[in-house]
């Protein structure tokens, strides 16, 4: 069993800022591929962003490639999403998910556990 517990979203201008956080528990966040994904008002779950268990791969998707960043720490059981040059295009509530896979997936069928989300909110 693995919880999630987002934290960092907020309100930001247009090409600012934001750093958000996933804490988790258990001790097996280390074999766990995370991500994150997004959702804006009346529009499906989006795939962020993704990175293997080990830290060693990641991957984006487009839109965001170059602005965001994804992390973790493993002894802290941590990922962290680093997210700059902001647009109002990034407004969404933001999630953070954990896959037993290993390896790094853009399929949200793939991640068992999700954190309750944070909401992002850019103005222009």
């Amino acid at each position: 069993q693995v919880q999630l517990f987002e934290s960092g979203g907020g309100l930001v201008q247009a090409g600012g800022s934001l750093r958000l956080s996933c804490a988790a528990s258990g001790r097996a966040f280390g074999k766990y591929s995370m991500a994150w994904f997004r959702q804006a008002p009346g529009e499906e779950l989006e795939f962020v962003g993704a990175i293997s268990a080990d830290g060693a791969r990641t991957d984006y998707v487009d839109s965001v490639k170059g602005r965001f960043t994804i992390s973790r720490d493993n002894a802290l059981n941590q990922l962290t999403l680093q997210m700059n040059t902001l647009n109002p295009e990034d407004t969404a509530v933001y999630y953070c998910a954990s896959s037993p896979m290993t390896f790094v997936t853009r399929a949200s069928t793939e991640y068992r556990y999700w954190g309750q989300g944070t909401q992002v909110t850019v103005s222009s």
